[in-house]
């Protein structure tokens, strides 16, 4: 028997023992989801609970945990049994933990196929949704669950029932369990859809005490040294909990909600702006609980705002404040009427002067003809050459920008393609080369061993009168009759930027804007199991800043720690992220890497700076084209130039010889940059 920690011995994490301790008493709460950061407990309490729980009655052997009292529900052998009045048994509340790689068919289940191969006869085999029915579902790191088994887990979860129709069968069971969820924000968010079935949420963070600390380092030390004497200690509290939750079930249909506190309850939802009546459900269920563990016929004030924070939670929304009202029209009185004037005299002194600038910039020369675009681009004035300080190219003066505003990144896969990859990750669907992922058809033999037993059936039964089948078996296989599963599943990503450091990023807060949102697709790389690297270039050199990693707290410190300053030495960084994209495929030729390239094009350092015969814009176009060869690599321009009637499309052009997607710098902020990446995540080809 496995020995469990004493639930109550855990300490310093009393509101997730309460939240479990509400539904072990009402299931109808809703379930838990304890959010906190790793080592809190969570699943040494979730484990816990399951030994509190009553038993269950039921009949001997039913797989699908039938309960007797509900003769509506019984399967048809359990029906049979009750007709007969067979003894029934009890039994342990069952505890079933979901486990991440835990294939479709085992969580909804399937196609008995044994019985199917001996007898013929078409069966269901239960999964884990029957076997958890009337107990505990826990899922830990359920942020990282694949969306089709969270899918699955939704529709039982929401009606009570699974309902079952695959590979010819047809089968529909009760799934009522209390659904116990874990995981680390830092892993990423749950689904909307999935956050919102949890009932209770209960944020869960470490002890901050010192002597409390070393209290709970103690009692894991006299746990882990002798857990038989260390259960026996706590034994008489634990039947204490025990004994508190079955006289709480026993009054719980007798709890009253006063019909003013439903009100209250409502109101209470309503001010915190949440999406539907889910919140106000789980709400009085969880007060009714509450006020049972008290011992309590009727719910109070108290008990309601005892549970509503659990309740909220997760599912309180911000309103969007409502717009300010226009500004009112100044009044402009006469005594500044001779103030006024002489201000529009400045004005239109100021846009003389503009207009004899604009007049001096258009005399100026047009730039070669192969830095040209269909539009006249002037050469930049020497106050705008702030990545070109005078003397010395690399005596130019450094900035380091802070991060900018992070955002949260919207959601971002690349289109499925027909190829298999190994790996791991949550970002891209792709074809399995293993035994793991989704089985969404079948294929012929190629010797993986992942048979596709049901469609191995199907081709097989057409020859079954003419075949002679072995002793004890209804079903006669061949070799030609063997399928295998073509199976799915999400991999990662390789992300990599190269950011323009030149002098010319620190203008207007570009560098700082720059930096946010490669650290948002940094958390969000993270989360999906994402490697991403960071190429910088300046003065007279690229750096590989950040290599492949998944360390948000390393590409924080980088990020951080880069300078802006110097002249724009863009073929180097060019060469820099395109070697640094080949060595990730000469690693993992299956792999589709994505070059994100933010600057303004305007590179003046050719790789070799002692030829000053070398153009170095020229010299990056005839390497962009090179690059472009590359097919497995995509690649996206951000142009970090300002928009204006003045502009010399330089970034623009370097993405039409990389055959790269362009962008503006605009589509830096709040989230666009995300959607640049999206657009761009496409089908890729194979290995050479």
């Amino acid at each position: 028997m496995e020995r469990l920690f004493p639930f109550s011995a855990i300490e310093g994490q009393e509101r997730l023992k309460e939240a479990l301790l509400i539904n072990a008493v009402n299931p109808l709460a809703g379930g838990v989801l304890a959010r906190g950061e790793k080592g809190t407990a969570k699943s040494t309490a979730a484990r816990a609970l399951s030994e509190l729980l009553p038993p269950v009655r039921m009949f001997q052997g039913c797989p699908w945990g039938c309960d007797p009292d509900r003769p509506e529900e019984l399967c048809p052998s359990c029906g049979e049994l009750l007709d007969r009045n067979a003894r029934q048994v009890e039994t342990r509340a069952p505890f079933r933990t979901l486990p991440l790689n835990a294939t479709e068919d085992r969580v909804a289940g399937g196609l008995d196929f044994e019985k199917a191969l001996r007898t013929g006869e078409r069966a269901c085999e239960p999964g884990l949704l029957a076997s958890a029915h009337r107990g505990i579902l826990y899922i830990d790191e359920v942020n990282l669950l694949d969306d089709h088994i969270v899918d699955i887990i939704l529709d039982a979860a929401g009606s009570g029932w699974n309902v079952l129709e695959r590979e010819g069968v047809s089968h529909a069971h009760p799934a009522r369990f209390i659904l116990v969820g874990t995981m680390n924000p830092e892993e990423g968010e749950l689904r909307p859809q999935f956050l919102d079935r949890f009932g209770l949420s209960v944020a869960v963070a470490g002890v901050a005490d010192p002597a409390d600390r070393v209290r709970l380092m103690l009692l894991r030390e006299e746990f882990d040294s002798d857990p038989i004497a260390f259960r026996a200690k706590y034994q008489k509290d634990n039947d204490a909990i025990r004994d508190k939750i079955l006289d709480a079930r026993r009054i719980l249909p007798s709890v009253n909600i006063p019909k003013r506190l439903r009100k209250f309850i409502a109101s209470v939802c309503q001010e915190n702006n949440v999406a539907g009546h889910r919140a106000d459900l789980f709400m009085a269920e969880a007060a009714r609980a509450a006020a049972a563990l008290a011992g309590l016929f009727e719910v109070d004030e108290d008990t309601v705002l005892r549970v509503s924070p659990m309740v909220l939670a997760h599912r309180q929304r911000e309103t969007a404040p409502p717009p300010p009202p226009p500004p009112p029209e100044p009044e402009e009185p006469e005594d500044n009427q001779e103030e006024q004037e002489d201000n529009q005299d400045g004005d239109q002194e100021e846009n003389q002067d503009g207009r004899e600038d604009q007049g001096q910039q258009e005399r100026q020369p047009p730039p070669p003809q192969e830095a040209r675009d269909d539009r006249p681009r002037p050469e930049p004035k020497e106050e705008d050459r702030q990545d070109e300080p005078k003397g010395d190219p690399s005596a130019g003066e450094e900035t380091v920008f802070g991060i900018g505003d992070t955002f949260r990144v919207r959601k971002i896969e690349s289109q499925k393609d027909r190829l298999k990859r190994r790996g791991s990750g949550r970002r891209s669907r792709s074809r399995a080369s293993q035994k793991q992922g989704r089985y969404v058809k079948s294929g012929p033999d190629r010797g993986t061993g992942d048979v596709a037993l049901d469609a191995t059936i199907r081709a097989a039964a057409p020859y079954q009168v003419t075949r002679e089948r072995a002793p004890g078996m209804a079903v006669s296989l061949k070799p030609s009759d063997i399928r295998e599963c073509v199976r799915e599943k999400k991999i990662g990503n390789f992300l990599f930027f190269m950011v323009d450091a030149s002098g010319s990023m620190g203008a207007r807060g570009r560098m700082a804007a720059s930096k946010g949102a490669v650290m948002s697709l940094l958390l969000d790389a993270y989360q999906k199991r994402d490697q991403v690297a960071l190429v910088s270039f300046r003065r007279n050199e690229a750096t590989v800043n950040l290599p492949l990693t998944t360390s948000v707290d390393l590409a924080g410190r980088m990020l951080a720690e880069l300078p802006v300053g110097g002249r724009t030495p863009l073929s180097a960084g060019l060469a820099a992220v395109f070697r640094e994209a080949r060595n990730a495929l000469l690693k993992n030729p299956m792999a589709r890497p994505i070059a994100i390239l933010i600057t303004d094009g305007r590179g003046n350092v050719p790789l070799d700076a002692t030829d000053p015969s070398r153009k170095p814009f020229e010299e990056s176009l005839r390497l962009a084209r090179a690059m472009a060869l590359e097919t497995r690599v995509k690649y996206l321009v951000v142009d970090t130039e300002e928009p204006g009637i003045i502009t010399f499309g330089l970034a623009e052009r370097l993405a039409q010889a990389l055959g790269a997607e362009y962008f503006r710098t605009a589509d830096l902020k709040a989230g666009t940059l995300v959607d640049i990446v999206k657009g761009s995540m496409g089908p890729q080809g194979g290995g050479p």
